[in-house]
């Protein structure tokens, strides 16, 4: 297959303005609740961290639009963890997204590592995201710093498998092969920290029927390597990149017909827990019947990890 080659420059180019951003507030936080290893649905803080954009210019991300263009000040991301739970009900999970890589000093000073330990030590997981390629020594330290203190939260790390389709990964421009995705495990694996990842349903040049194999046979690879959970995430526009390759008929957004098969057919191999990505559902499921029902629907699935019959 002879796909389309973007750079990081061309991605960037096609882009809209970033949103206007506080360096100590973070841009969003909310309560969900989730289903745990044990089966129990327990709530998860989740604090979206204000700092400097991901050096991986991904094709499909948005999340750049609410990033700075340089590195957060020293004390700004535990001002932000502090901003999050101060207003969030207590929870027993938390999770740090912070629309690219934990362990990307650009983005979260090393330096502040001690106090964000300090912050969520008591918690019984703690979850952040991370690109394969920057899974090393200083995810080691992190969690040392952390068992040191006496914490007995569960580390996990989660990070952007995507696809194992070798092509559409390139196409991807997330610089990485699925290579560099099972080193992450075997490493991350070796040090006792736990791992989910994210797979997308039906990225770029994919058509319905392959959106769906594709994601299947990712889930698949991830459980291989160790993960833990897996959550799928249809692909969608708001990038301008993805609004230039739909122009060219090489994207379209999956159905939620799709969406609800690899739910289905991922929670059947009972190889570990699945969700999908109900974000803004109805940006792009729009048009299929009964949309409120089957949303409904999924999310009850995400929350009990078995099938449910269909309405």
């Amino acid at each position: 297959m002879s796909l389309p080659q973007w750079t990081s420059a061309a991605i960037i180019a096609e882009r809209p303005s970033k949103n206007v951003v506080d360096p100590h507030t973070p841009y969003a936080f909310l309560l969900e609740p989730e289903c745990q290893n044990s089966g129990e649905v327990e709530d998860v803080a989740v604090v979206f961290l204000t700092n400097r954009e991901c050096p991986y210019k991904c094709l499909m991300c948005d999340l750049w639009k609410n990033t700075t263009d340089v590195t957060v000040p020293h004390g700004a991301i535990p001002d932000q963890i502090d901003y999050a739970l101060s207003r969030l009900p207590p929870a027993r999970h938390i999770k740090l997204y912070n629309s690219g890589n934990f362990f990307d000093p650009q983005a979260i000073p090393p330096e502040d590592h001690d106090a964000i330990i300090t912050r969520v030590k008591e918690f019984k997981t703690v979850i952040v995201e991370n690109h394969p390629r920057l899974c090393g020594p200083s995810v080691q330290r992190f969690v040392k710093r952390l068992r040191q203190l006496e914490s007995d939260a569960k580390f996990e790390v989660a990070m952007g498998l995507e696809t194992v389709h070798p092509e559409v990964l390139r196409l991807l421009n997330k610089q990485m092969t699925t290579d560099h995705f099972r080193d992450a495990c075997r490493y991350l694996t070796s040090i006792d920290v736990a791992m989910r990842a994210f797979v997308l349903l039906r990225p770029p040049t994919l058509s319905e029927a392959e959106g769906v194999d594709w994601a299947k046979r990712s889930i698949d690879f991830a459980f291989e390597n160790g993960v833990a959970a897996v959550s799928v995430i249809p692909t969608r526009g708001g990038n301008g990149a993805m609004e230039k390759l739909a122009a060219d008929s090489l994207f379209h957004p999956p159905s939620l017909a799709s969406l609800e098969a690899v739910m289905q057919w991922g929670l059947k191999q009972r190889r570990g827990r699945v969700f999908v990505d109900l974000w803004d559902v109805g940006a792009w499921c729009g048009k299929d019947v009964n949309v409120t029902a089957r949303v409904q629907r999924l999310q009850a699935m995400n929350l009990q990890q078995q099938v449910i019959p269909l309405i």
